[in-house]
């Protein structure tokens, strides 16, 4: 049954079927955070460890403006991730006035364990598929972040100069 009122068209039943993808992959994700013991942590205590390790060494500001959020609650989100010794705080060498944001040893094996239990999951899936219908998901895949990259950076208004968005080229390279 369609989520749409009407007829479905083809971007629709895309659409339909994208969101339904996404659904599954979050139930996906929360074994694999299930999974990763080491430590236990917050959907958003998750999402600042992923931009915090695409981004190493980006400063509380910039990783605000990356989650949406604002800099006083991202300062309280680190300060937790800190006290788990998943993050660290590092003076920049840039500028002694600013702080650098960059994950520790035990955030860097966290996000490894959380990833080989996703990694799992996913290949089972992957597994029980035809290989052309395995080459058409990667391609539409890649063809997917390639075009949420672009929104994204027409939407911050960056224009793509010197940032590179949030997991962009992992897709283009599988």
């Amino acid at each position: 049954m369609s989520r749409f009122p009407g007829q479905s068209h083809p971007r629709e039943q895309v659409t339909e079927a994208t969101l339904a993808a996404s659904e599954l992959l979050e139930v996906l994700w929360g074994r694999g955070q299930e999974t990763a013991r080491s430590a236990q942590v917050s959907p958003s205590q998750l999402r600042a460890l992923l931009v915090i390790e695409e981004h190493e060494g980006t400063n509380l500001r910039a990783l605000a403006d990356e989650l949406g959020s604002r800099p006083p609650a991202v300062s309280r989100l680190c300060d937790r991730l800190e006290a788990m010794g998943l993050a660290e705080r590092c003076q920049s060498a840039t500028s002694r006035r600013e702080v650098e944001l960059r994950l520790s040893l035990r955030g860097r094996a966290f996000l490894e364990e959380y990833r080989a239990a996703r990694t799992g999951e996913v290949a089972a899936i992957v597994a029980r598929m035809d290989p052309a219908q395995v080459a058409a998901l990667a391609s539409g895949l890649a063809a997917f972040r390639r075009a949420a990259s672009l929104h994204r950076t027409a939407k911050d208004g960056h224009a793509g100069v010197g940032r590179r968005t949030f997991g962009a080229d992992s897709a283009d390279s599988a």
